[in-house]
């Protein structure tokens, strides 16, 4: 690895350290029994379970990973460096498996994203931040604007698109989503586009609605390319806690996801709803969000948050 490659991966961390912070505080601060005892007993056990359930793991979880902890280490004495490297490899373990980089296959020109999220979660914001990561690896990228329904998101997709210096496709609000979905592939491909992103509504408050239009999106284009959507990612609010379960639930059974990115890491203390996610769907997570800046979007490393979440590093 080189100096930059080592110097680049140390500011991620420091940044995905201090996205964290809010988490990793509220987590220590439960862990400070533990810390100052000196023996990994029932009650040291306890007070690991009831730090990863305030964190918003999950009791069930909890109770697994307090249990990992322990294994064949019950009644022995460790120092609180250990209890940390012990808690973030428990944790890592539950993680890596969702691990999984987001990767564009060049056969499929263009590779098509369907975004979906709930209204506030930062989608939009998300796919302008994905928009120029992707241009900054001199990728072609086209965004199309097919939550129709919010004026603000058609507008605020139209500055992403300039500051990543990507195409923008949108109509009046109102549009058919659709329709534009599908006049939006047929650019994509008559340009030479390497990947089109596409924003789509977030109004649970309309599941039935809302399903229908992901799912007669998904439909539209495949007349044009059968394979398309190629990924279908789904933009989770870590602030919102448990209810993200409930709307990867809703999502998935609209449309098969094939990726989670979560946003607002910095915004809460209750991060630890990522770690419920991956051990109860085992759907990849791509990238995290931690603060505003577009480097604040960061591929998704199991260890690297494990060791910032428990201070482990």
């Amino acid at each position: 690895m080189s100096m930059d490659e080592g110097s680049t991966r140390g500011g991620m961390f420091a940044r995905l350290k201090a996205g964290l912070s809010r988490t990793a505080s509220a987590f220590s601060d439960g862990l400070m029994g533990v810390l100052n005892r000196a023996r990994l007993d029932s009650e040291t056990i306890g007070d690991i379970e009831e730090a990863f359930i305030r964190a918003d793991v999950g009791t069930a979880l909890a109770r697994e990973i307090a249990a990992e902890v322990s294994k064949d280490r019950y009644d022995a004495d460790i120092s609180p460096y250990e209890i940390r490297q012990l808690l973030a490899a428990a944790i890592t373990k539950v993680l890596a498996p969702a691990a999984k980089p987001f990767v564009i296959d060049p056969a499929k020109k263009p590779f098509v994203v369907l975004v979906a999220g709930v209204n506030g979660t930062g989608k939009t914001t998300t796919i302008g931040k994905f928009a120029a990561k992707l241009k900054g690896e001199g990728k072609r990228v086209m965004l199309a604007a097919c939550d129709t329904f919010r004026a603000a998101a058609i507008e605020q997709l139209k500055i992403w698109g300039e500051r990543a210096g990507a195409r923008v496709i949108a109509r009046s609000p109102g549009s058919d989503a659709a329709g534009l979905a599908f006049d939006a592939l047929s650019e994509a491909r008559a340009e030479g586009v390497d990947v089109l992103l596409i924003d789509t509504a977030g109004r649970l408050q309309n599941k039935s609605g809302l399903m229908a239009e992901l799912e007669k999106i998904a439909r539209v284009m495949k007349k044009q390319v059968p394979d398309a959507p190629h990924a279908v990612l789904l933009v989770l609010d870590a602030t919102t806690g448990q209810n993200a379960i409930s709307q990867v639930e809703a999502f998935q059974a609209a449309v098969p996801l094939t990726g989670l990115i979560m946003t607002k890491l910095d915004g809460t203390a209750k991060g630890g709803i990522l770690v419920a996610l991956a051990h109860r769907f085992k759907i990849p997570i791509h990238f995290i969000g931690v603060g505003e800046s577009i480097d604040d979007l960061q591929p998704f490393s199991a260890e690297a948050f494990a060791k910032a979440l428990t201070g482990a590093a």
